[in-house]
């Protein structure tokens, strides 16, 4: 077996993992359907994945994490407006939510909520990605003139409304609970840039 079929076995029983266990929880998804779906021989798993459905999990997990890195970083990129950015996410995140009659639009957050007590392990890849997730916003918001100390908390409430929106809006079918987020999350950025230090000083010049 050469390098690329390798990488392109794993890439493909991880992306069938994901697409499961984003749908159907880290529990509600058996090995025999991830290998279904990534039309693989059951014993190219554990030759990809040695420790099995739970070291699946966390790279499934860390996979996501990256991706969804990838994805704050290009709508919060350097230098952007970041009241902007924070309505444009929160609108792209409906869109989405729609587009895909409801699925969960975190990577991770249907698997995270329910491994959380169960496997260090996976737990712990989590909350990395998250707070890589929140880093970047938090950088962002430190150079938009906000103070770090608020920009961390910001971060927070911005990452704390998105998912909490997300499992609304997948409960009940209705992306408008993302929106209305989306527009309490732009307004607690814009209040936090105009309370800035920096902002009143250019009102004063």
């Amino acid at each position: 077996m050469n390098a690329r079929s390798t990488s392109t076995t794993r890439d493909r029983i991880l992306t069938a993992s994901t697409e499961l266990m984003r749908r159907n929880g880290y529990a509600g998804t058996g090995i025999k359907a991830i290998l279904a779906l990534s039309d693989t021989p059951y014993g190219s798993l554990y030759h990809h994945f040695p420790g099995g459905k739970e070291q699946l999990g966390t790279e499934t997990l860390r996979q996501g994490g990256l991706a969804y890195l990838a994805l704050v970083e290009s709508i919060y990129a350097p230098g952007i407006d970041v009241v902007t950015a924070t309505r444009v996410f929160f609108e792209e995140a409906a869109a989405f939510v729609e587009s895909t009659d409801y699925v969960d639009a975190c990577p991770i957050a249907t698997i995270a909520g329910e491994i959380a007590g169960i496997s260090d392990s996976m737990r712990a890849v989590a909350a990395e990605a998250f707070e890589s997730w929140m880093a970047v916003l938090t950088s962002r918001f430190v150079a938009a003139g906000i103070d770090p100390s608020r920009s961390h908390e910001l971060a927070v409430e911005l990452f704390c409304a998105i998912e909490g929106a997300f499992l609304l809006a997948r409960t009940t079918r209705d992306a408008e609970p993302v929106r209305i987020a989306g527009r309490a999350a732009e307004a607690a950025v814009q209040s936090s840039i105009a309370d800035a230090p920096q902002h009143a000083h250019a009102l004063r010049t």
